[in-house]
């Protein structure tokens, strides 16, 4: 075993039963891991801490994220494979307990629109509405940074800041709603914290925290807490 797989691998030990997160970083001329804080409050999920990252590209060249499966096989997950494409790095799990590996190299890989896990940053109702203008219209939006955990953005959501840099105009419900409509909502918070997709024929497509994206009835509920309907402009 590698000298930077057997730290991953003594780390991974150390946190169980929470995930283990780091980097493998060359530095001068040797593969090293990087130990990372794991923001993620739970046990099942990680949040590799953003300024570990920024220690680690500092230090050399990161060449791949490591992360700990303590409570399932070391198959990626759909989050890991979601995030690995979006990193655009090799991807090294490890199974602490029988000191298993998989590896998961970035391919293309596009996750469905419905059925997906949410993970904060990685695949949330943002994620996916950018997912869906991108397949269905082939406009690749903006992903704006996000703070790093969902309860900051939720006292401070961002959606209304940035819409209209993101190509977005502001419409009137009288106008009647369009296939692709984008939805800002106030779900459980004082703000517009969560966005949907109008698919048109009264459903929406939608990414709520806790559950699987899906396709939903736009029906009373989701309409009482729709604060904003925007339309893209190159549909206008």
């Amino acid at each position: 075993m590698s000298d930077w797989k057997a730290a991953a691998l003594e780390h991974a030990k150390a946190e169980a039963p929470r995930e283990s997160c780091g980097l493998v970083v060359v530095i001068k001329g040797r593969e090293r891991y990087w130990p990372c804080k794991n923001l993620q409050p739970g046990a099942d999920q990680f949040l590799l801490d953003p300024e570990d990252y920024a220690d680690a590209e500092d230090a050399g060249e990161i060449i791949a994220v490591v992360h700990s499966h303590p409570n399932c096989s070391p198959q990626p997950s759909e989050a890991d494979k979601i995030s690995a494409e979006k990193s655009d790095l090799i991807w090294h799990i490890v199974q602490p307990h029988d000191e298993t590996w998989a590896t998961y190299q970035p391919c293309g890989y596009q996750a469905p629109l419905v059925g997906r896990p949410w993970v904060w940053g990685t695949s949330d109702c943002w994620t996916l509405v950018r997912d869906w203008y991108r397949q269905e219209w082939t406009l690749d939006l903006r992903d704006w940074d996000r703070p790093v955990t969902p309860d900051e953005f939720n006292a401070d959501p961002l959606f209304e800041q940035c819409y209209e840099a993101t190509g977005f105009r502001k419409i009137d419900r009288a106008e009647g709603f369009k296939q692709g409509d984008a939805l800002l909502m106030a779900l459980g918070t004082q703000g517009l914290s969560h966005c949907a997709v109008y698919l048109g024929d009264g459903m929406i497509l939608q990414h709520v925290r806790g559950r699987l994206s899906s396709r939903d009835l736009y029906g009373g509920y989701y309409q009482e807490i729709t604060g904003r309907v925007l339309r893209h402009i190159s549909r206008i």
